[in-house]
């Protein structure tokens, strides 16, 4: 059974749109449950345990105080201050997902018994890997996962020393209404901040929650700030989080773009269903690729050539001004990569 994450503000309209939007993501291991009246608060939280309460900073003091709760969080107006410094509090108008990992960061570095995760069994990988340069892998592997969200938890892993990814995603895409609101937001944490946490053992899923972001029904997690990070953090601490996020986590898929290196590839391959393999048809692509099945079978690694699935994919044309990956879905590469998962016969 889920613990229970109380929400009250002033305004009842924004504590039920909160909750009904991360309830229906499913995204954090609460049930959050919104109250329109203080009184129905405290009779609720009388007789059932409240784990944490989200609480508006203008409910006045006595109030507060008459209200069971193992730990509260204010929810402030002005940028995530309060005038009690002693009491945690989140910044109230923005995102419900970045309040989701405000709260969870905080969470997850209180002291305390850390809840259940319902999970769903283990995630199926999907790993998108080349060693062909400029073959389209992070469009497919963003389009495949967009397309994939549609009707199941997926989770976006890119591994690149320099994916473009955060400039790519903030210069075109634009939240949707299941936001509660409304401002551009930096990054405050990435995978450099989860590899940390599993090095150090303190890795769980709170910690989790409180770095993934969205983007329409796609969840990912920014990739590293800096190529040093992945080279800090060795080849098997990534394999060993991905593994755990498979393990431990709600979702059905993790898509990982690998990229084209060999630093990480052979021990996260090795977790993946299927390894999505855009190729060019060159020379020196084509000699790239002999090389890495050479290598597969010098290393014992032979069985990994049986996951791969090679594709040749539609190289799109000129984008407009606007979302790029939303021009993806919609172009013949989101043709494609829906034939693909149909089953049909396009790749090799």
């Amino acid at each position: 059974m889920k613990h229970i994450l109380a929400v009250y503000d002033v305004d009842p309209v924004y504590a039920a749109r909160f909750a009904e939007v991360v309830n229906q993501k499913e995204k954090i291991p609460f049930e959050v449950v919104a109250f329109s009246s203080i009184e129905r608060l405290r009779a609720f939280a009388a007789e059932h345990p409240v784990k944490l309460l989200l609480l508006g900073e203008h409910v006045p003091a006595e109030e507060k105080e008459s209200i069971r709760a193992e730990k509260v969080i204010l929810l402030s107006d002005n940028g995530g201050k309060t005038a009690s410094p002693s009491v945690p509090c989140v910044y109230k108008y923005q995102s419900s997902d970045a309040i989701v990992r405000d709260v969870m960061t905080w969470y997850g570095e209180s002291p305390g018994e850390l809840p259940e995760v319902s999970g769903r069994g283990l995630a199926k990988v999907l790993g998108v890997y080349s060693p062909v340069g400029r073959c389209l892998k992070t469009s497919f592997a963003l389009t495949m996962g967009k397309l994939l969200a549609q009707e199941e938890r997926v989770l976006y892993l890119n591994l690149e020393d320099y994916s473009g990814f955060s400039r790519l995603i903030n210069s075109g895409y634009k939240a949707g209404l299941s936001d509660v609101l409304y401002l551009k937001e930096e990054y405050k944490s990435d995978l450099s901040d989860l590899l940390y946490f599993y090095n150090g053992g303190s890795y769980n899923s709170l910690r989790l929650s409180s770095v993934v972001h969205t983007m329409g029904e796609l969840d990912y997690i920014p990739p590293v700030r800096y190529p040093e990070d992945l080279d800090q953090a060795g080849e098997e601490a990534i394999a060993g989080l991905i593994r755990a996020i498979a393990g431990e986590s709600a979702y059905d898929t993790l898509v990982v773009d690998i990229g084209s290196g060999r630093r990480t590839a052979l021990s996260v391959m090795k977790l993946c269903r299927v390894i999505y393999m855009p190729i060019r048809e060159d020379p020196v692509s084509l000699a790239k690729l002999k090389e890495l099945e050479q290598y597969f079978s010098q290393t014992g690694n032979g069985m990994l050539r049986e996951r791969i699935k090679r594709l040749k994919l539609p190289y799109h044309g000129s984008f407009r001004r606007g979302d790029y990956i939303d021009q993806l879905l919609w172009g013949e590469l989101g043709d494609y990569v829906r034939q693909l998962l149909r089953g049909s016969s396009v790749g090799g």
